[in-house]
Parts: C-alpha cells; sequence; structure tokens
C-alpha cells in the first residue's frame, strides 16, 4: 500500500477543519473565551439574578465589555454575588448601574452597565451597589394570574 503527500495534507487538512469546528462550537456556546486583555474585576449584588451563568456577556451600550467571572451566594444578606471582568479599556463612573437584561423574549441573560456621572471610576475590588434583579417570566405570569383573580373576584362581590 502506497501513501502519498496528498494523503498527508488531505489528513491535516481535515484535522484542522474539525479543530476549527469544534472551537466555533465552543465559542458561540460561551464555554470559550480567548481574552488576553487585561481587566478588572468588580463585583455587584443582586437580589435575584435569574438564569445568569458564569461567562454570560456583560454590555454596555450593546457592546461587550467585559464577561461574568463568577456567581456565589452571601449568606448575610442571603443576595447574589456576582464577580465581573470589566476590559481594562472601558472605565466606568462608581455611580453607574448594573442591570440584568434578557436578549430576546427567551434568549440569553447578560448584564448591562448604565454607565453614571460620578468623577471617579471603577477600580479592581470594587463594589457596585445600584443594581436591578432580573425580570422571571414566571414571576410576571403570576402576578398577572392574581391581578386578574383579584379583578373577577372584586367584580363579582359589587355585583349583586
Amino acid at each position: 500500500m502506497q501513501h502519498s503527500k496528498n494523503d498527508l495534507w488531505v489528513g491535516l487538512f481535515v484535522l484542522l477543519g474539525g479543530a476549527a469546528l469544534v472551537f466555533l462550537a465552543l465559542q458561540s456556546a460561551n464555554l470559550l473565551q480567548l481574552n488576553f486583555r487585561p481587566g478588572y474585576v468588580i463585583t455587584a449584588r443582586f437580589d435575584n439574578i435569574g438564569g445568569l451563568k458564569p461567562k454570560a456577556a456583560v454590555r454596555s451600550a450593546g457592546v461587550v465589555v467585559g464577561r461574568v467571572q463568577a456567581i456565589g451566594f452571601d449568606d448575610k444578606t442571603f443576595q447574589a454575588r456576582v464577580a465581573l471582568e470589566i476590559d481594562k479599556r472601558y472605565l466606568f463612573p462608581k455611580d453607574s448601574s448594573l442591570k440584568i437584561l434578557t436578549s430576546g423574549l427567551l434568549g440569553d441573560q447578560y448584564i448591562g452597565i448604565e454607565a453614571g456621572a460620578d468623577e471617579h471610576n471603577l477600580a479592581d475590588g470594587d463594589t457596585v451597589t445600584a443594581t436591578q434583579s432580573a425580570v422571571v417570566l414566571e414571576n410576571l405570569i403570576g402576578q398577572f394570574l392574581y391581578g386578574k383573580a383579584e379583578d373577577s373576584a372584586a367584580g363579582a362581590g359589587g355585583k349583586k
């Protein structure tokens, strides 16, 4: 059986293509992050983070400015503690606020930053206190149904 140089090149090309597909799959699922830029880490506390996951995007004005580094639970305040790694080239005022938002109706959740107006910027290790928790769809539906039930009970009690 003879092997030619073409067999070697075809094999390498197939391996390279397979590696590229694996890389794209991991990148699109947010399971792989190649970021060689240094960043600074800030912490935020939320009452409810919904379905936020580590490595979720941190965006400001629609631009990805960082990633969620870690999520934990503070058993003293009973709040979720979220560590965010922000790219060094993006500086935000200390009075900036953070919201957990959803991309699309049932899409992934991410953190949105609304810049404040303070003269001093956030630095490594700072904690952001102005936060807005995630809107949980189940809670909204429950409130809507409870409100409708209350309205119908009030309507039935008023008519005799």
